[in-house]
């Protein structure tokens, strides 16, 4: 009998341990499964943010080109390179200087460079000869191009956007990805940027730039060799490999990968999150709350068995033991719950302060054209808190409104910034001329406290041709310029007046500051042409486009005293 007892326990050990091997199997892979699933969608996110980062760089980049082909020192110097190109590299540095751009030039037509940022450096493009580059040679030939290569000169990589001049020169921005790559990098993971053919060009990881996630052909690896000029360690292959289901490894190190689309031509990002740690815990940590769970299950079955054979003497102890074994394993499974919210709190933060790292920055058109809403959503809110200690609740609900109102500009200003970059006009609708007038002055009115104001009388029927908002952007820009012009001058007065004939509405702007000098005036609507220390020289540029695309026109007027804009509109 006694063997026979022994026998059966021995049976019941075995199946417990047996079962908690199979649990914890189990466990594992549904732990392991739910960790990759969570790491892709995250991947996923991060992969959009990261991407959406670098197509904010290269975007932010591409319209410097654009503006300075029909810029007239850039036209003069290409006409005339026998000249001198002082003024013209000294502009060129003070707008790297400005944009952060790496380096700004201008190539002659005959494939030699002019004119420098870099022009005072050791590093000077000064007098290179850049006929080679593919991206002088589409830009001649398409009117713009790009390119990613090593410099020539600084032997540093980065990618070149080129734009061709009306006089056949070639202005040409490059763009360096160092402080991305240092972002990616400080976010976490590794991030690749890829070419068509598979070559990693920007990477969070530099060791790794140049490789190949595919052996390229010959002709490929010849014609990249030669337009990127890199070395012959260059094109190893990438040392990564894909394990399925989105998964990589790179020597003993496990990634989850996802791939998504950038802005630039034929560039894909993939960020490879590292995921064996979390596994490895995520496993560890299933596998043994199942293999803990099935041995108790079956230390209780036993228990209870037990006591079905055992005598009544030995019930209490027997209970007494499974009571003290049930609070253990409650304990530890309770620590290991708080240790494992612990850790998902710091994955969380962790997540978020790469989702803050990622973000992109403002454009300078966006920040000129919403920093008035903005100031005057501050003005109402401020005010709208103090109409509410005094109980003066309608007056504190007209703030509200007005604040729904402005919010609602942005938007509408955000949106029609982007049609402006595609240079497409938008939809064009009959406008009150006096809800134009309003809506610039509701933007200014805290900017206006202190200026006299000479207005037209309202007439509602009196309507143009043309976007409201686009309107009231014209108007605001010169206004504010106006009070800017008057801020320190002892009568602060702008004047508003209004004269219509049967096709087209004169709006024009005065005001009592001191005018315009006659070489200003002469440059007044090219970029980057400015009277004010912190000023882009972006505004009246925007303006005259946007009532040159309307079908009007903007043009300042001969005055005695301060400087007079008229806007011309058509008549609705």
């Amino acid at each position: 009998m006694v063997w026979q007892d022994r026998l059966r326990e021995g049976r019941w050990v075995l199946g417990a341990v047996v079962l908690a091997l199979l649990a914890a199997l189990l466990a594992g892979g549904i732990a392991e499964h739910r960790v990759v699933a969570a790491a892709r969608v995250q991947a996923k996110t991060d992969a959009r943010l990261r991407a959406a980062l670098l197509n904010s760089e290269v975007a932010r980049f591409r319209l410097l080109p654009m503006t300075l082909a029909d810029d007239r020192d850039v036209v003069a110097a290409i006409d005339r390179p026998a000249g001198d190109m002082g003024a013209l590299n000294r502009k060129l540095e003070a707008l790297a200087r400005v944009t952060g751009a790496p380096t700004i030039y201008v190539i002659g037509a005959n494939g030699v460079t002019i004119a420098a940022s870099n022009w005072r450096t050791r590093y000077s493009f000064v007098g290179a000869d850049y006929r080679f580059r593919p991206y002088f040679r589409e830009a001649r030939a398409r009117g713009e191009g790009s390119q990613y290569a090593l410099g020539t000169v600084s032997g540093r990589p980065g990618l070149y956007l080129a734009r061709r001049t009306a006089n056949g020169g070639v202005i040409v921005i490059k763009l360096e990805f160092d402080r991305i790559e240092r972002a990616w990098a400080e976010a976490g993971g590794i991030t690749l940027v890829r070419n068509p053919l598979g070559v990693v060009l920007v990477t969070s990881r530099p060791a790794w730039r140049f490789t190949a996630s595919t052996p390229l052909s010959a002709p490929d690896e010849v014609r990249f060799r030669a337009e990127t000029r890199v070395s012959d360690g260059a094109l190893v292959r990438l040392p990564v490999a894909p394990a399925g289901d989105d998964r990589f490894t790179s020597g003993a190190a496990r990634f989850v990968g996802q791939d998504v689309a950038t802005a630039q031509p034929g560039w894909r990002l993939t960020l490879l999150e590292p995921i064996g740690a979390a596994i490895t815990a995520g496993r560890r940590a299933a596998s043994l709350s199942a293999a803990l769970a099935t041995i108790a299950l079956a230390a209780v079955a036993w228990m209870l068995r037990q006591r079905a054979t055992l005598a009544r003497r030995r019930t209490s102890e027997l209970e007494a033991a499974v009571a003290q074994r049930t609070a253990d394993l409650r304990r530890e499974m309770d620590e290991r719950a708080d240790s494992e919210a612990r850790a998902a709190d710091l994955r969380e933060a962790l997540r978020q302060a790469n989702r803050l790292a990622s973000l992109g920055q403002i454009t300078a058109s966006v920040a000129h054209e919403t920093a008035q809403p903005v100031a005057a959503i501050r003005a109402y809110a401020s005010s709208g808190r103090t109409l509410i200690d005094r109980g003066a609740l309608d007056e504190a609900r007209g703030n509200l409104a007005a604040i729904d109102r402005l919010a609602e500009r942005i938007g509408a200003v955000t949106a029609q910034l982007r049609g402006f970059s595609r240079r497409q006009p938008g939809d064009l609708r009959a406008v009150r001329v006096s809800e134009v007038i309003e809506g610039a002055l509701l933007i200014l009115k805290e900017q206006l406290r202190r200026v006299t104001l000479d207005l037209p009388g309202p007439d509602p029927t009196l309507a143009v041709i043309g976007g409201k908002v686009r309107l009231e952007q014209v108007l605001v820009i010169l206004m504010q310029n106006a009070a800017e012009a008057i801020a320190d001058g002892a009568d602060r007065r702008i004047a508003l007046t209004l004269a219509r004939d049967a096709a087209h509405v004169r709006l024009t702007v005065t005001d009592s500051g001191p005018g315009l000098a006659a070489d200003v005036a002469a440059r007044l609507f090219t970029p980057f042409v400015t009277t004010r220390a912190q000023g882009l020289g972006l505004g009246l540029v925007i303006a005259h486009d946007i009532m040159e695309e309307l079908g009007g026109w903007l043009r300042l007027l001969p005055s005695d005293a301060g400087a007079r804009f008229e806007i011309g509109m058509r008549r609705a």
